[in-house]
């Protein structure tokens, strides 16, 4: 007998469909994906601040995190068999997720009504802006990525839902059809060139992707012998919400608060696209004798396996894992040897990717020569 009363617990864990073998109970390490809050906790203290202050989740993702990044180095073992199998199956982690869709949009109506009834230097409504663009591309983005990789119904609704107020609800669709099919060939609108600046990327990324976005939603509805004017045309529906959206915005927190939500949605999606170039740059999958692209590899996306990106960005950083085996969830993501690795962490490669001469300086030496010789030739 134990604690769990009458029954043994390897009978009690068997009763409950789970096979004794791989049973582990929750640990304290189970739960270090909640330091991915701390972005929230920083956006809150903007929201709640006038002056400099108005910058504290600014200052957090673009100084304290690289800092964190350094101090604790990077991890790049990988979970034994049994631990990927009793993860995979762990609620907490799946919880830990859910709960950014209450805490995006109670922060951001928080921040809503503050620019609405506060009277702001220019200075602290830009520090406003940054912050609110930074929790709705961590905790806003980020998590709908996660979750559009789902397939359960709820997952995947809650995945456009965190999308919306981001203004980018197509990327559901291009990011899952087109970019997972095409990343790292020139067909692919969010992988960055070589010697392509992020500035230029913004413009390349965010216009094809949307270009992409219509024409994979009239290949699907296409393949299902249904018409443009359908339920299940997706896109017509993100052009209803969205709108619809701001419409709500502008009657509850004004044309102030309307300013605000645009503005704010633009910047987290070109954080987004900041992320899309990173995590690609360079890099590049060729034609086979059959011409057919070679199939996407470890080594076509970026890696990068500092711990406090890690568990902050939910393991995004751990991309090249993510491409190779895009149905894996967050929490058993691998590391692989031969993914081309970052040399900063997410947070300082993009504040890296602003300086695109530095970028380059860093970088481009980094892309495997076999790529670049026939990029050279192509």
């Amino acid at each position: 007998m134990d604690d769990f009363g009458c029954l043994p617990k390897t009978q009690y864990i068997a009763f409950l469909g789970y096979s004794p073998k791989f049973y582990k109970a929750l640990t304290v390490r189970d739960f270090r994906y909640l330091f991915a809050y701390t972005i929230p906790l920083s956006a809150l203290v903007s929201f709640a601040s006038t002056g400099i202050w108005t910058y504290s989740a600014v200052f957090y993702a673009f100084l304290v995190l690289p800092l964190l990044d350094v101090a604790t180095g990077q991890t790049t073992e990988n979970l034994e068999e049994e631990d990927v199998t009793y993860k995979k199956t762990k609620w907490i982690f799946d919880v830990m997720l859910y709960l950014n869709v209450p805490l995006v949009f109670g922060l951001l109506a928080y921040a809503l009504h503050t620019v609405q009834t506060g009277d702001f230097a220019t200075y602290e409504w830009i520090g406003l802006a940054l912050s609110g663009g930074i929790l709705l591309a961590t905790n806003g983005i980020n998590v709908a990525h996660e979750l559009g990789h789902r397939t359960s119904l709820p997952e995947r609704l809650m995945s456009k839902l965190l999308y919306m107020p981001c203004l980018y609800m197509h990327f559901f669709i291009e990011h899952n059809y087109g970019h997972h099919l095409r990343v790292a060939t020139p067909e692919d609108g969010a992988t960055a060139r070589y010697n392509q600046t992020v500035y230029g990327f913004w413009f390349t990324s965010v216009t094809r992707q949307y270009v992409s976005a219509w024409k994979l939603q009239m290949q699907l509805l296409q393949r299902q012998g249904l018409p443009f004017v359908s339920v299940k045309n997706d896109m017509l529906w993100y052009h209803l919400i969205q709108p619809g959206y701001l419409l709500g915005v502008y009657l509850l927190f004004s044309m102030q608060g309307l300013l605000f939500a645009l503005v704010v949605g633009v910047i987290s999606f070109l954080f987004l696209e900041c992320i899309n170039y990173i995590e690609h740059y360079g890099l590049r999958r060729f034609k086979t004798d059959a011409g057919r692209y070679e199939i996407v590899r470890p080594h076509h996306s970026w890696n990068s396996n500092f711990n406090i990106g890690r568990i902050t960005l939910y393991e995004l950083t751990r991309h090249s894992d993510h491409h190779y085996r895009s149905t894996k969830k967050y929490q058993v993501l691998d590391s692989h040897a031969e993914s081309p690795t970052l040399p900063l962490g997410y947070p300082a490669s993009i504040l890296l990717s602003l300086a695109p001469p530095l970028w380059f300086w860093v970088m481009n030496p980094r892309i495997p020569q076999d790529m670049k010789d026939r990029l050279a030739h192509d």
